[in-house]
């Protein structure tokens, strides 16, 4: 079956087009970047953009960068504020004029690794990090998805959360080398190790791909491993959730 799968971003909206079987892509990825005022109505028009370019008709799936319970945005995570209590699979299903599933976005790329990735078969607590504009988290137990943990949202110093101090945007925005970089993230994957006492530790999002360049400061008890599918996890995860009702929560 081909469901189209959109991956939002803080600063780029991904569409293409998944063999729920494989969890392969059968197109091109497609990318346009995130309206820089980040609101629903701007977002949903380039939604309805994405759809449009693959000519597509049939239920989509939509990995989202926040909380979303039973389709509503319960915070604004690194968008507008105003997504605060919105309605996200009404907002993308009226804009495209076709059902659209919503799911946390580090929920979907977990879902991903943990179906057709480096995850499968693994068992006990798994907590997946999506590395890019913030830190976003999917964790799942035996196999199974606990919806809506956002590690990245952990106070930390005098940071209001500590995806402000350690995600790749702060990298990027500082000019941060590897190593210092690496020890960043590395506190935050402390705090996890700490507080939830993992058994893997699985990195996506585009700098996954970077892991060699910042293993050596990865500290931690816990296995750290890289993502397999990389920066395409969130697209595969968002389209196959349309056919899971169970990863919603």
């Amino acid at each position: 079956m081909e469901i189209l799968g959109i991956d939002i971003g803080g600063s780029g909206m991904k569409g293409a087009i998944i063999n729920s079987e494989t969890g392969d892509l059968i197109t091109e990825r497609f990318r346009i970047p995130t309206p820089s005022s980040r609101k629903p109505k701007a977002m949903a028009k380039t939604f309805k953009e994405i759809v449009a370019h693959f000519n597509y008709k049939g239920a989509v799936g939509c990995g989202f960068p926040s909380i979303i319970k039973k389709g509503i945005c319960k915070a604004p995570g690194n968008l507008h504020e105003s997504w605060v209590g919105v309605n996200a699979e009404t907002l993308f299903s009226e804009a495209c004029g076709l059902p659209v599933t919503v799911i946390n976005d580090a929920d979907a790329a977990g879902y991903a690794v943990m179906n057709y990735g480096i995850g499968k078969d693994k068992t006990g607590l798994v907590i997946m990090v999506t590395i890019g504009t913030g830190l976003g988290s999917g964790v799942f137990f035996n196999g199974e998805l606990i919806p809506n943990f956002e590690l990245g949202q952990i106070p930390y110093r005098k940071y209001e959360k500590i995806e402000h101090y350690a995600a790749a945007s702060i990298k990027e925005r500082k000019d941060l080398s590897f190593k210092k970089w690496g020890k960043r993230f590395n506190i935050f994957l402390e705090l996890i190790e700490t507080i939830f006492c993992p058994d893997h530790i699985i990195l996506g999002g585009g700098t996954s791909k970077d892991f060699d360049e910042f293993k050596k400061w990865i500290k931690i008890d816990t296995p750290v491993i890289p993502a397999e599918l990389g920066n395409h996890a969130g697209l595969i995860g968002a389209a196959v959730a349309t056919m899971h009702p169970q990863v919603k929560n």
